[in-house]
């Protein structure tokens, strides 16, 4: 038996291999976390340096003057550039009161019922840190956020996948239309579910979850005791006259949900990294208690321009005219499929397409790269259109477990978070699509 000792031919002794001393968590893996992420395969770096980024739901575009400006000024002074309070400067906290009290019919109190976080995933493990013990189920809908996984996973929970059904008929169709098996939801439920997570409007699907829908669901969560996670960063971007229903809003459900907000969604400022947490006293202290061991505090600078920002969105008509703004976005991004003559869902809010992708056929030969290998199908169909069409999407099959890929493989999520320009090039080679249907 050979040993560290022994030498190799060129006299030299043999390096005994260092680079698995230390086991690392099994959380990692139950998180999906050692797996190559969808985002790093579908990485400008690995794809051709022109093609167009509609995957990564980030703008090309700045967020406004005004609040650009608003940075700028608290960079220039001295107190906002230190550590703000763990619950967030008080000026964030006061907007954020005015600007959603009226929206949940009550008063807020900034001192115990809102929370500045470090964006709004941040906040969102805080939750689970603060509330999870080993083996809570947490029961959330597909596709689902992909972060929710390991945040739910690296907190001891067990996650319980519940998916959204789409519609069968060919052709465009809404978001609407993918529905809940509230009998499939109540099987869900065990003597072990702590919590379930609701996204309205929802990514990728941008289904806006009707009153009916919340109704349901709530009353599925008073009868069990369950916490509910309402994923609202969309709230702004809601389209067609639907209406957006806080669940906590609902009678009885204030006491039980927390309300999750994001300055990033809201003005196209995704790097800045500020949400925000709503909710009662009883939800809010023991996630402050967590968030200020995680991070302490958030960027302190970037809460004053998220400040200002929510002071002036409404008197200034910001909201309104950045809806008709991503109305437009979206109607050139589903103009093009419709001229493709393709399945598509048409959202109510967020700022995504779900495109059917299942027609899309490339050679047997394609030469493929090992990354894709062995995941959906959609992986291989979102590789092959960034290739050969030039624009970039993201497979939706990454957003479900592995028991329910086959719902998400027929589908490729397309972000129209960018300039029209942009969106209208990207149209064009999207024609060049037609080559390929089947």
């Amino acid at each position: 038996m050979s040993t560290v000792a022994e030498k190799h031919t060129n006299g030299t002794s043999p390096q005994k291999d260092r680079s698995k001393l230390i086991p690392f968590s099994s959380r990692l893996k139950e998180g999906r976390a050692l797996a190559q992420d969808v985002w790093s395969i579908f990485n400008a770096a690995n794809l051709p340096s022109d093609c167009i980024n509609l995957g990564q739901g980030y703008m090309n575009f700045a967020p406004p003057e005004w609040v650009k400006h608003a940075a700028e000024e608290a960079l220039n002074s001295v107190a906002t550039n230190h550590y703000s309070h763990p619950k967030g400067r008080i000026r964030l906290r006061e907007a954020i009161k005015n600007h959603y009290g009226p929206e949940f019919g009550r008063e807020l109190d900034v001192e115990s019922e809102i929370l500045v976080t470090s964006g709004a995933n941040e906040g969102q493990y805080s939750v689970f840190v603060a509330f999870l013990e080993q083996g809570d189920e947490v029961i959330m809908f597909e596709p689902f956020f992909d972060q929710y996984l390991p945040s739910v996973t690296f907190n001891g929970g067990i996650p319980v996948y519940v998916p959204l059904h789409p519609p069968k008929h060919d052709g465009k169709h809404s978001s609407s239309e993918w529905t809940i098996d509230f009998d499939e939801l109540r099987r869900a439920v065990t003597p072990r579910t702590k919590m379930i997570i609701v996204n309205t409007p929802q990514n990728p699907v941008g289904k806006v979850f009707t009153r009916h829908e919340l109704e349901q669901i709530a009353a599925i969560a008073e009868e069990h005791n369950l916490l509910v996670m309402s994923d609202e960063v969309y709230d702004s971007l809601v389209f067609d006259d639907n209406e957006h229903v806080r669940i906590a809003t609902l009678p009885g459900m204030w006491d039980r949900t927390v309300t999750v907000g994001s300055a990033g969604k809201m003005f196209a400022a995704t790097g800045w990294r500020v949400g925000w947490l709503i909710g009662p006293a009883s939800i809010i202290q023991p996630t402050l208690a967590a968030t200020t061991r995680i991070v302490f505090c958030s960027n302190s600078p970037l809460q004053e321009a998220s400040a200002v920002g929510l002071e002036q969105a409404k008197k200034r008509g910001f909201l309104e005219q950045q809806r008709k703004e991503y109305t437009e976005r979206r109607n050139i991004l589903t103009a093009g499929f419709d001229k493709l003559g393709m399945k598509y869902t048409n959202p109510q809010g967020s700022y995504f397409v779900l495109l059917d992708i299942s027609s899309v056929k490339w050679p047997e030969d394609y030469p493929f790269p090992k990354s894709v290998e062995g995941r959906g199908r959609d992986f291989k169909a979102c590789w092959f259109i960034a290739m050969e069409v030039g624009v970039s999407s993201i497979p939706v099959s990454e957003f479900y477990c592995e028991e329910h890929t086959s719902i998400g493989e027929n589908y490729a999520r397309f972000a129209f978070c960018k300039d029209v320009d942009t969106l209208k090039q990207a149209v064009e080679r999207l024609q060049n699509l037609k080559k390929f249907l089947a």
